[in-house]
């Protein structure tokens, strides 16, 4: 029995040596996840991974205006690339989905690539002009993308640092997403209610982070869902059509 125990706290030594998220003596490994309450029965978290493996309904990834003296891929980004067997970088080089600011485009993975059962490429324009801006308008597609799919688990990576670009805090970013896609979810929901969009819900929005910006990202994730919190309790709470439209002529 002290040879098994002795066996067992050396193999969990070994784990916690090589940095290994562990749980159980079982071998049990969980990604590092941060889950939020947000508004309208949303669950929202930060998770510790990238969209190659992700499971998910849509994966939602920022892609740069195409720079015709070659795009960067890095760490995710490069991965993500080559699962795909170059399917990013031939979409970009081809000029058949250039990035431009609110360009999107929709796909399925091939086979046997990556997990997410779809792929949507949101553009976010030329590097030099990244911006909060940008990326608030991101998330408002974003959003609206997802509901109008109807995928109930959505997952998102801004993808931003792995194309090279750094102008932009990752946590920031990723709040200016968030409480953008939170405001356009509860105008949604406001739509449904009232007759003017078809009954649906979203279950889950994942945010994913690199290890080395995850507690970041969580911060300031948290942050963003308390200030969409406060802006949707202090909307105009009205019917968005008058009671009486005028007659159709």
């Amino acid at each position: 029995m002290r040879l098994r125990m002795k066996k067992e706290w050396l193999a969990l030594g070994v784990v916690l040596s090589l940095g290994t998220p562990w749980v159980g003596l079982a071998g049990e490994v969980k990604t590092p996840e941060k889950t939020f309450e947000a508004p309208m029965g949303l669950t929202l978290s930060v998770k510790q991974i990238g969209p190659v493996t992700q499971v998910t309904d849509l994966q939602i990834i920022c892609v740069l205006k195409h720079e015709p003296a070659g795009d960067q891929y890095i760490e995710a980004m490069q991965d993500f690339n080559d699962k795909q067997g170059g399917l990013l970088s031939s979409l970009r080089e081809r000029g058949e989905f250039v990035g431009e600011l609110g360009e999107t485009f929709l796909y399925t993975p091939p086979p046997r690539s990556i997990t997410p059962k779809r792929v949507l490429l949101i553009g976010v324009g030329d590097a030099k002009g990244v911006s909060l801006d940008r990326l608030r308008l991101v998330g408002r597609i974003a959003l609206r993308e997802a509901v109008r799919l109807g995928a109930k688990h959505v997952s998102f990576a801004p993808t931003l640092r792995d194309q090279g670009s750094t102008v932009i805090d990752v946590g920031e970013g990723d709040a200016a997403v968030v409480e953008q896609m939170l405001l356009a979810y509860d105008t949604e929901k406001r739509l449904q209610r009232q007759g003017l969009a078809p009954k649906f819900s979203l279950s889950s929005w994942v945010i994913e982070a690199g290890p080395k910006y995850f507690e970041g990202v969580t911060t300031h994730v948290g942050q963003a869902i308390k200030a969409a919190s406060e802006q949707i309790h202090q909307r105009v709470d009205q019917p968005y059509v008058n009671a009486t439209p005028a007659p159709a002529r």
